[in-house]
Formats: structure tokens, sequence, C-alpha cells
């Protein structure tokens, strides 16, 4: 890691269940239906403030299927992602991924756990894949980070589905992950 220079290091977050609480029923975890309904977890600011001390760009990575299903407009979907920038202003980007999934007739190359936004933010903030992360409450995110060369965090929520690849750290929570971050990226002297 010490030839990359601090500004091509990222930490991708995927949105609802990491920088704001993902509405969770039957176990399955949802996105909010509007920019009022969004709150975000109570450590999100503060843990987005540490990693961007530490020279890290931060990227959000979000499926919002919902908008290809037909049960979200992209307008309402943008909303929620402009508030999350308001509220969380050291973000350096959101990518989207619209598409209703190729099990709904919609396949692409950005959803999920393929690595297509992350390549597009990369390409487009300089960003070393290699030195990156992915922290993610879901299954998908920890297959998207490795299907990019980045190492994974996943946060453990308890939702009734399971992992298919082992990420590299399991945590409780956001700042659990940030701190994970941290301190690989800069141990304390022994």
């Amino acid at each position: 890691m010490s030839g990359i220079a601090a500004r091509n290091r990222c930490v991708f977050l995927d949105r609802d269940g990491v920088l704001n609480k993902a509405i969770v029923r039957n176990g399955t975890p949802y996105p909010p239906n509007s920019p009022e309904e969004l709150e975000l977890s109570s450590d999100a600011v503060g843990s987005c403030e540490r990693l961007k001390q530490a020279g890290f760009r931060l990227v959000v990575v979000t499926n919002q299927p919902d908008v290809g299903r037909g049960k979200q407009t992209r307008e309402v979907a943008e909303a929620i992602n402009q508030r999350l920038v308001e509220l969380i202003p050291v973000l350096d980007r959101v990518e989207v991924c619209f598409h209703a999934g190729a099990e709904h007739g919609e396949p692409c190359e950005c959803r999920k756990p393929k690595p297509g936004m992350l390549e597009r933010a990369a390409a487009a903030l300089d960003i070393e894949l290699s030195a990156s992360w992915m922290i993610g409450d879901r299954w998908q995110d920890v297959d998207c980070a490795h299907a990019a060369g980045c190492r994974a965090i996943f946060i453990d929520h308890g939702y009734r589905e399971p992992l298919r690849e082992k990420p590299e750290f399991i945590v409780a929570s956001f700042s659990e992950a940030v701190a994970t971050v941290l301190r690989t990226h800069y141990p304390s002297p022994t």
C-alpha cells in the first residue's frame, strides 16, 4: 500500500443498512420510500468523517431495483440520494443501479454483485481498487467487492439471507467497520 497515494484509496459504501437504516420486513431489508423516510444510522456522519480525515475517497454504491420494477420513481430515488449527500457532505460520489435485475428481464453490468458501479467510480476518480474497501450489509456487497478486487467488510444485521463469499471481516456496525479499515491501514505501533 505504501506506493499508493491516499487520494487513490476509497471506501465504497452501500446505502441502505450502512449509511441509513434499512426498513426490515420478515428479515429482508428495504430502502426508504421517500427522502422524509431516510433516517441515518447513528454512526454514519462521524464514521464517514473519520474515513475522510484518513484520506479515503467515499463513494456510495447502491442497487435501487424498485425503479426498474416500477415500484419507485427515479426522481424519488435521486431525491433520497440527494438528501443523503446533504446529511453527509463528505461523500465524494453516489453511484446507482436502477435496473430491475436479470431475474426481472433487465440484466446489466452495474447491479451488485457485478462490479460496474465500482469500476465506473474508479475510472472517474482515479481510484486504485486493490487499495480500496467495500462496506455493506448484504451478500451482493461482498461479492461485488471481490469482483472489483477490493476487500469486503460485512455488517451483520441478521437478515434472512446467507453470504455466498466470505468477507475479509464481519462486524456488527458501521463504526466497527470503519475502525477495522483504519486499524488495517494505520496499525498501532507495537
